[in-house]
Formats: C-alpha cells, structure tokens, sequence
C-alpha cells in the first residue's frame, strides 16, 4: 500500500499531545523528525497505543500509525513489531530508503 492510501484511511492514533492515563512508552529524534509513543495498560498488556510526531512527514506518520496499532494488545514487557511486515505493508512506496529510516525512527522508540 501507498503511504498516501494509508493516510486517507485516517489516523487514529496520532494525538497532540499525551492523553490522560497514558504513559510514554518512548521517544526518539532524528534531524527535524520526532516521534513519541504513549500507550495504556492493563494487567501489562497494552490496550491502547497513541503517537505524536512531525507532521511535516507523511512517511513518518504511516509508520507511527501502523506500528501503534500492532501494539494493541501485546504484553508490554514482551513488545515485538516485525520490521519487515511494516515494509511489506508499504511495499508500493518508492522510496524504500526513507521508509526504513522512518521505521528506524519509531522503533528506536519502542526501546
């Protein structure tokens, strides 16, 4: 799928800000991108995952939402994304380069 197609879906993660009852799970920065990622548990499982990043990158913002949504219901002790299950999401994206330095971005938060 296209980052753009993905957009268009809408993004239900993305937040201005932490919303209440949420912890952070992590941060990362890397030149001008920035992304942030809350979650909310239960019983160390997260039941709902949220995200803040740069809107200046579409790219940045697709992977955000997808790798958020994959938090759903995982322990949060034992979180485990497939890098290249997310790329092979955006498989029809061109540029393959960017879209691992954006996946990079958001795993660094993860950690």
């Amino acid at each position: 799928m296209k980052v753009s197609q993905f957009l268009k879906s809408g993004m239900k993660n993305f937040v201005e800000e932490r919303p209440e009852g949420y912890e952070i799970l992590g941060s990362a920065k890397e030149g001008v991108h920035r992304v942030e990622i809350y979650i909310k548990k239960s019983q160390n499982r997260i039941t709902d995952a949220k995200f803040n990043a740069s809107k200046r990158c579409k790219k940045l913002l697709a992977v955000a939402e997808l790798v958020t949504e994959r938090l759903k219901n995982q322990e949060a002790d034992k979180i485990s994304i497939n890098p290249d299950e997310i790329l092979q999401f955006f498989a029809e994206e061109k540029e393959k380069e960017k879209m691992k330095n954006r996946l990079s971005i958001v795993l660094k938060a993860l950690k």
